[in-house]
């Protein structure tokens, strides 16, 4: 049997050309789309304004979503986090995040990759490596199918950010298509100063997005502001020294006009005392980036620790009287276990325990 076609790999002038093969209109493409993307449709047959023998060639040739949703995680403040398995049996994670004092706003954090190969040594992707890029459909999924869930509560996705599973500049092309399609009127219609896209730092790919003419945020996954800890921290920092990613990085904020914003997860012990807030103020200021702390979402098997709320808030005020503008980012769902990569982890270890069960 042929797989059917994903639709969210195609455009409206895509499915237009297909749908004009056969007869039909150009508008009928938008009207799927409107179905699909915007009114949550998850079957063909459900697009009553269409003919229903166009329904019917559709759903023989075509899927409106391609994962399945595998678990399902909720904390107490808000945060929602989906393990999808796509069809090849590939997991990730997607996480919808609502902001604190702010009853509209609604964030969705996406993955870009299966795994992630960065590797950085306080983060649970990285275990076990990446196993492929996600396809600029898959990626796009994830935010229609957040964005379903939040309009069955009469709430819609604002916000978006690609900080979920792997390296979103490694996978480069299909990020980058993935944030026109969302910003894209006949999609979900995000504007694009409320995209952010975080990095843990490839200089040539920086350069390339500042030239994509988009108005979105970078963020720089910094967490260290001295070259030795920042490769100890994150392996995949040898392939970029400091001075090379920051020159980059400076480069986006001429070319772009947007500042970066420097993400710092505050590791107890490690990289929070006060030689490091010097060193991060010294960076945040040579680049004019404001910074956002973050407090370390404790992983099992892993050795570091999270930082107190007290010792957070002095090195946010440090910060602070340094000059800088600083913001320290309060942990959400701790209980929905939502630090990158742990639902996933959490089920593929009990995937493997049912399998050794069974030898």
């Amino acid at each position: 049997m042929i797989e059917r076609r994903s639709l969210l790999e195609w455009r409206p002038e895509n499915l237009a050309a297909h749908l004009g093969k056969l007869g039909e209109p150009p508008y009928r493409a938008r009207q799927v789309f409107d179905w699909a993307l915007m009114r949550g449709a998850t079957r063909f047959a459900d697009m009553t304004d269409l003919p229903r023998s166009l329904r019917d060639t559709l759903a023989k040739e075509l899927v409106i979503r391609c994962a399945t949703e595998i678990r399902r995680s909720e904390a107490p403040d808000g945060t929602l986090k989906l393990l999808l398995a796509w069809r090849d049996g590939a997991t990730t994670e997607s996480v919808m995040i609502p902001a604190e004092g702010n009853r509209r706003r609604r964030t969705v954090c996406l993955s870009t990759q299966v795994g992630c190969d960065v590797g950085c040594r306080f983060c649970a992707s990285g275990i076990g490596g990446s196993l492929r890029n996600l396809s600029v459909g898959e990626i796009l999924e994830q935010a229609v199918t957040i964005d379903s869930v939040l309009a069955g509560r009469g709430e819609r996705l604002t916000h978006v950010v690609f900080m979920g599973m792997g390296e979103p500049l490694a996978n480069y092309r299909a990020t980058v298509e993935a944030v026109r399609r969302i910003n894209a009127p006949w999609s979900l219609g995000i504007a694009q100063r409320r995209i952010t896209v975080s990095t843990v730092g490839l200089p040539r790919q920086i350069i390339r997005l500042a030239d994509e003419g988009l108005q979105i945020t970078l963020a720089l996954s910094l967490h260290a502001a001295r070259e030795s800890l920042r490769r100890d921290l994150i392996p995949w920092a040898t392939h970029a020294p400091l001075a090379e990613l920051l020159a980059a990085c400076r480069f986006y904020l001429e070319k772009t006009g947007r500042e970066v914003t420097l993400e710092y997860c505050l590791l107890a012990g490690v990289n929070d005392r006060q030689e490091d807030v010097q060193e991060l103020a010294h960076i945040a200021r040579h680049i004019r980036a404001h910074v956002n702390l973050m407090m370390y979402n404790p992983v099992d098997s892993l050795p570091f620790k999270r930082p107190s709320r007290g010792g957070a808030i002095a090195f946010l005020a440090a910060l602070r009287e340094r000059g800088i503008n600083a913001h320290l980012r309060e942990s959400r769902g701790l209980e929905a276990a939502a630090a990158c990569g742990q639902l996933r982890r959490s089920h593929v270890g009990r995937s493997r325990m049912r399998d050794d069960s069974t030898t």
